[in-house]
């Protein structure tokens, strides 16, 4: 009993000492300006549109930057849970990953554009993965387009919990156990909504965000900070990328057909 007691109150200390690392909701430079939800030029797109036509169709792409000092990384201490501390090996707080002054993890999308791009159909109904390995959830941060499905998976040798917390009406708050390499939960997503967090209530360092676009034109930054966007039809458009922590910037681009547009974007912490 004195032992379980004992392991409670370090529980306890753990999730204090990391709730400034992790929170429970996206930072203010996320929700502002960044929430997309009913009301919206592209959530009330039109639901049906003509074929693209490729003759017509471009891409964007471009890096994600990193300028100045980049925060610490903390570590964190995952001994609360045996299975965690051995085999999930170093882990590190995910809010900034920046290798080479590039930034990774960030969230690329169409936020407004031509009609044809707005009303586009779903490119691909295939379940995006987000699985629970190392008790970390991996992708740190994934999307997919309104409507679409995430798979959560759990590979670890212990019990997981999926907690999501959207603000959007119409994107149901998702709060669910997963044992020790369990059955996939299959949880679909129908209105656009920027940085959901997703939490794992066994394990308080577990974060994660998904990110449902408004249409199939979005991208997640890779460890390299790269993102391309193709078959977009030619126009004018707002390309947003969103940080969990610096939050929202957009540029316009104009895009041609048969062209690439490159456009690059950088974040500093003050």
């Amino acid at each position: 009993m004195r032992e379980r007691l004992g392991w409670v109150l370090v529980a306890g200390v753990a999730v204090g000492a990391l709730a400034g690392v992790t929170g429970c909701k996206p930072d203010d430079a996320v929700k502002r300006g960044a929430l997309i939800g009913k009301g919206t030029k592209a959530a009330e797109a039109a639901p049906a549109a003509a074929p693209l036509d490729e003759a017509t169709l471009g891409s964007v792409t471009g890096i994600v930057k990193f300028a100045g000092r980049v925060p610490e990384r903390l570590k964190i201490d995952m001994s609360m849970d045996p299975v965690c501390a051995i085999t999930g090996g170093t882990n590190y707080a995910e809010q900034y990953e920046v290798k080479d002054g590039r930034l990774a993890s960030v969230y690329v999308y169409i936020k407004d554009g031509p009609a044809a791009a707005m009303s586009a159909p779903v490119r691909s109904t295939e379940a995006v993965v987000m699985d629970q390995v190392g008790c970390r959830y991996t992708p740190h941060v994934v999307a997919v387009m309104r409507g679409g499905t995430v798979e959560f998976r759990n590979s670890d040798g212990t019990m997981h919990n999926i907690h999501t917390m959207p603000t959007v009406v119409g994107n149901e708050t998702i709060d669910v156990s997963q044992g020790a390499k369990g059955a996939p939960q299959m949880k679909q997503f129908k209105e656009p909504e920027v940085m959901i967090p997703v939490r794992c209530n066994n394990h308080p360092w577990m974060n994660a965000f998904i990110n449902v676009a408004p249409t199939p034109f979005f991208a997640v930054t890779g460890a390299d900070g790269r993102f391309m966007i193709t078959g977009l039809p030619a126009g004018t458009y707002t390309l947003a990328v969103v940080h969990e922590k610096m939050g929202e910037q957009t540029v316009k681009v104009t895009v041609e057909p048969k062209k690439t547009v490159t456009t690059d974007f950088t974040y500093s912490t003050k």
